[in-house]
């Protein structure tokens, strides 16, 4: 069973930067043939498409409220298993419990097209 983990998230100022981590174990497909995505949630919204990379860490895409901001990568070393989002120029609205997410292939900003998930972690901007 895929399994994601994600680390990094904490309370920070605004105009700080992070970077969150997400760990993969249980692959049942090479890493390199996962497509991964991040997506957030604030309390009372609905689950946001964050950032979205395609396999063999090709295109990226983005979030309107994120672009020029935010990127994600995989690690370049395959055998790690890691994903990574690195925030920049972080703003109070960005405060929300941030998820990987993994499927097969190809790309995806819905979420309901994700297979596997992590359990999330908190991201919070303090003003």
């Amino acid at each position: 069973q895929v399994q994601l983990v994600e680390s990094g998230g904490r309370l920070v100022q605004t105009g700080a930067s992070l970077r969150l981590s997400c760990t993969a174990s249980g692959l049942t497909i090479p890493w390199a043939d996962y497509a991964l995505g991040w997506f957030r949630q604030a309390p009372g919204k609905q689950r946001e498409f964050v950032a979205a990379i395609n396999t063999n860490g090709g295109n990226t895409y983005y979030g309107d409220s994120v672009k020029g901001r935010f990127a994600i990568s995989k690690d370049a070393n395959y055998l790690n298993n890691t994903l990574y989002l690195q925030m920049n120029s972080l703003k109070p609205d960005d405060t929300a419990v941030y998820y990987c997410a993994a499927r097969h292939f190809l790309a995806s900003f819905k979420a309901t097209e994700y297979t596997y998930w992590g359990q999330g972690t908190q991201v919070t901007v303090s003003s």
